[in-house]
């Protein structure tokens, strides 16, 4: 069987690896696949952060569909989340488009930016569950009001850090979304993390389609090997220690951002 001229196996095996471990762990995608893409297959940064935001965005959206059948999203959070994000989203485009992008100057931003997404992640991938008993106990300790604009400050920083690295929406905003929301279930605030994430990141990807930052091959291979991965990934859960798998992505993530950067 002969493939289409547009599609590159190695990246349609690339988007099944990353599928699986997103699958299996639950990690956000940006976070491996954009070092992947710059590192291994040396990508350019603003075309690897914009086309894996769209990849982000397409698959994302099928996550959405998923948990808003089940129930599992917390709307009034997602509102929240996006009365910051989207805003910042735009504002941070804006920006790269001023500065000249694509250029070396702002290739350099996007490089520090993913390394320093990738150690902040790092730490929220090891001590996810650290946080979530921490968060019990100051449950109450935080009004309501207070929540909801922490949330949309949230949202304003996710929106710059995701437009920028394409990292961030899923173990960072989890990891804070646990501190905040610490009565609501874990299913709940990972429906509401996703859909999110769908505007974010689509609003983000187009941007940067806008400032000529995506390869569409790419992203087509991308996602011909990630949708099975991620079906597979989640076949597969509780196959590996959650202990074992947080440990190997955190130190991952680690060696990645110190090279990116």
């Amino acid at each position: 069987m002969h493939l289409p001229e547009s599609i590159n196996l190695l990246y349609v095996l690339s988007g099944l690896g990353v599928g699986f471990l997103v699958g299996m762990t639950g990690v956000g995608g940006g976070s491996l696949m954009t070092p992947l893409l710059i590192l291994l297959f040396k990508v350019h940064p603003q075309s690897a952060v914009g086309t894996d935001l769209l990849y982000a965005a397409l698959t994302k959206t099928v996550g959405t569909l998923v948990h808003g059948r089940s129930q599992s999203v917390e709307w009034r959070v997602v509102g929240r989340l996006a009365l910051g994000s989207i805003p910042a989203t735009v504002l941070t485009i804006a920006a790269l488009h001023w500065a000249g992008s694509p250029s070396a100057q702002v290739t350099h931003v996007i490089s520090v930016a993913l390394g320093i997404a990738l150690l902040i992640t790092a730490p929220s991938v090891l001590f996810r569950h650290r946080l979530q008993i921490l968060s019990r106990q100051k449950a109450g300790s935080v009004s309501s009001a207070m929540t909801g604009h922490l949330t949309t400050l949230l949202g304003a920083v996710l929106g710059v850090m995701v437009t920028l690295s394409s990292v961030g929406a899923g173990a960072i905003g989890m990891a804070a979304l646990i501190f905040l929301y610490p009565s609501l279930e874990i299913r709940r605030l990972v429906g509401s993390d996703i859909a999110h994430a769908v505007p974010l990141t689509a609003i983000a990807g187009m941007g940067h389609w806008w400032i000529g930052d995506i390869d569409v091959p790419l992203l087509t291979s991308l996602l011909c090997g990630s949708v099975p991965g991620i079906i597979l990934g989640s076949l597969c859960i509780g196959l590996v220690p959650d202990r074992v798998q947080r440990i190997i992505l955190a130190a991952i993530l680690v060696t990645v951002g110190l090279k990116v950067i």
